[in-house]
């Protein structure tokens, strides 16, 4: 028997998506809320009576460079909106990985879906997640209710934070329709260090020396030998890579005082502004494990200290990011297995392509305050039943 598609909704206004969703809970009807839809595979999937799409909510309604705030329909393509604040010479602070080879994707990755799935690059470590730089919302409850929380300035009144609660609910809460986020200057210049050959624990010492050297870093990352000798580096040694940015002249200095610092870990290279840019788009897009087809890919979030440890329980090639605290993993183990061992260590994985259950169960205590905030926002289970795990 064939399986007929669900089909798809369009809504072009916030009180299209209001009515599409109050139906659909009147009914006991479920809904797949989908942006690009870059991201549809990542996790178990949804099975849902009827898609929306956000595509045609695609607008920038209100961009203030020179108050740093920016507001668009959650549909805006991420790539329209790097142009289009880099032509005011700014940046989105957190550096949202577009991840389209990696997943295979054939679609745009939009605004709402980065804040969606709260995805932050390798500034993250200076600058701060995703959900830090988002300021307001508006978004439609799986009631069919229209909220709005936050608003279009940095500093905002005291209350509960909705923008960061729906951070990374990957659509189980709420859908947005309107979207407020902190943009800043771009840097002038940058300058990546390069040191070689280092082990994961030797790398672990030299990027922690870094992190804490007055020289403000804005990326920390570690590529063993393996991975770096993966496509498009094709590196011979392992690479452990030190990111400064902002005024030339600034990053000249803190650049000669790091290396001075660093000297006892061995040879010190200079990538330039544009390489290093090149590199760490790579690291951004997890480019060394996006043609490995045969294994699962994983996103580990771990404390530091301890991301260097995750390969010793389980097998397969790993790089790191965040200093340490972000660790992509290309293995072949089981699911149980990659949760426990990240659970172990202190941290969370995520199943990013691959077979599996894409997180690991909440502890009891977790799982009643999650079940607690659904049934707030989205009783019935109308908006993305079962994604990432949530919202069942």
């Amino acid at each position: 028997m064939l399986e007929v598609a669900a089909r798809t909704e369009t809504p072009k206004t916030a009180a299209e998506v209001a009515a599409l969703v109050a139906e659909a809970n009147a009914a006991g009807r479920s809904l797949e809320i989908v942006g690009g839809g870059t991201k549809r595979a990542v996790g178990a999937g949804v099975s849902a009576d009827a898609v929306v799409s956000l595509a045609a909510l695609d607008k920038v309604i209100d961009y203030a460079p020179e108050e740093l705030v920016l507001t668009a329909q959650p549909g805006v393509p991420l790539a329209a909106l790097e142009t289009l604040v880099a032509s005011h010479g700014q940046v989105l602070p957190f550096e949202p990985p577009h991840l389209t080879r990696l997943l295979g994707s054939k679609g745009r990755p939009t605004l709402g879906g980065a804040l969606a799935a709260n995805l932050s690059g390798p500034r993250r470590l200076r600058a701060g997640a995703a959900r830090d730089h988002f300021l307001g919302l508006a978004a439609v409850t799986g009631r069919g209710e229209i909220v709005k929380a936050g608003g279009r300035v940095v500093k905002n009144v005291t209350g509960y934070d909705l923008p960061k609660l729906v951070a990374g609910s990957w659509g189980t809460l709420a859908v947005m329709t309107e979207v407020t986020i902190k943009v800043l200057p771009a840097a002038r210049t940058e300058i990546t260090l390069l040191l070689f050959g280092l082990t994961d624990p030797r790398a672990g010492e030299a990027l922690t020396v870094a992190l804490n050297a007055p020289v403000d870093v804005s990326g920390a990352a570690h590529l063993p030998q393996a991975v770096a000798a993966r496509p498009p580096l094709k590196g011979e040694m392992a690479v452990t890579a030190i990111r400064l940015e902002g005024f030339a002249a600034s990053v000249a200095a803190r650049a000669d005082h790091l290396a001075a610092t660093l000297r006892s870990f061995g040879r010190i290279e200079a990538l330039d502004a544009a390489l290093s840019r090149d590199f760490w788009a790579q690291v951004r897009e997890v480019e060394a494990f996006a043609r490995v087809k045969r294994s699962s890919v994983w996103r580990v979030s771990l404390p530091p200290a301890a991301g260097w440890r995750l390969t010793e329980t389980v097998a397969g090639e790993a790089f790191y990011d965040w200093g340490g605290g972000l660790v992509w993993l290309l293995s072949e183990a089981a699911p149980t297995e990659v949760h426990a061992a990240a659970h172990a260590l202190g941290g969370h994985a995520t199943l990013f392509r691959g077979e599996g259950p894409a997180t690991a169960l909440l502890d009891p205590a977790l799982a009643a305050l999650s079940a607690r905030v659904k049934a707030a926002f989205d009783p019935r289970g109308v908006l993305n039943p079962g994604r990432m795990g949530l919202g069942q």
